[in-house]
């Protein structure tokens, strides 16, 4: 199957977004250890939380004002850039909700789910896995969350807090636009490199196996009894497990493992995540 790389806002004050800036892309992660802080960034309101700083490397602040727009899919059969759609952006397209949102905040609130949550927006859109120069321990060789892509991330934490969705364990890629969003949202994370794309724009069947089987026993494990497991990853690599192109940047899909299989239940953007979270 083909397969592309690349692809009511929350209010923020002004000292939010330069710490986030900041605190954001002077970092270039750990190693893989988990990280955890006391809460989710959602809950704060005068400064964000700041993953722990690059030992040896530090990547230049990023500018706090600039934001690319949002890449979301046309009308009919034309995708990204005006390109016919592909499958998978097809069946993201017309991917339709198997619970009404009652059933599924009440199932959350409960425990038992796997979500998927593709990272924030950022300020470019191009497959950097596949530049040689890239280093999934420096920020600075990498794409980057814009200040969407923060506001994003701090609205679903905010939601999960505000709806009381227990959240067990947050997964993420190694890249750091991935644990970053993971960072905002739930003030916690584990990375693990099996979430990471193959480095290639153009995948061959072998890469997109190796990508499906990276994410496949993520999203089929069961949760400890009442919580939900958060997986925070990217695009191609979802698309490799389920045929869908989780499209744009920051939606999420609600997955219902079962040991050996799952189900996709529901697909919600940032803002969904806030109306469910109005519900309760």
């Amino acid at each position: 199957m083909p397969h592309f790389s690349g692809r009511s806002p929350l209010k923020i004050g002004t000292s939010l977004i330069f710490a986030l800036a900041l605190g954001l892309s002077a970092c270039g992660g750990g190693t893989g250890d988990t990280k955890s802080t006391q809460e989710p960034a959602a809950a704060k309101t005068t400064a964000a939380p700041a993953p722990a700083e690059e030992p040896t490397k530090e990547a230049p602040a990023e500018e706090p004002t600039k934001e690319a727009p949002a890449a979301t899919p046309s009308a009919g059969s034309e995708g990204y850039g005006g390109e016919e759609m592909t499958p998978g952006e097809k069946a993201n397209e017309n991917f339709k909700n198997k619970v009404s949102d009652e059933e599924l905040l009440k199932g959350l609130k409960a425990g038992g789910y796997v979500v998927f949550i593709r990272h924030g927006q950022t300020e470019k859109d191009y497959a950097d896995q596949a530049d040689p120069k890239m280093d999934v321990n420096n920020c600075s060789t990498q794409r980057t969350l814009s200040e969407k892509g923060w506001k994003q991330a701090i609205m679903i934490g905010a939601a999960f807090k505000k709806a009381s969705i227990p959240v067990g364990k947050v997964t993420s890629s190694e890249y750091c636009r991935a644990w970053q969003t993971a960072e905002l949202a739930f003030g916690k994370y584990e990375k693990n490199g099996k979430l990471n794309f193959a480095k290639a724009e153009e995948y061959t069947d072998e890469q997109v196996k190796e990508m499906a089987d990276g994410i496949t026993p993520l999203l089929v494990a069961k949760p400890a009894a009442g919580t939900n497991d958060i997986i925070v990853g990217h695009d191609d690599v979802f698309e490799a497990a389920t045929q869908i192109y989780p499209a744009p940047q920051g939606i999420s899909y609600v997955v219902k493992p079962e040991g050996d299989k799952f189900e996709l239940l529901a697909k919600l953007s940032p803002e969904d995540w806030e109306k469910l979270a109005n519900m309760g």
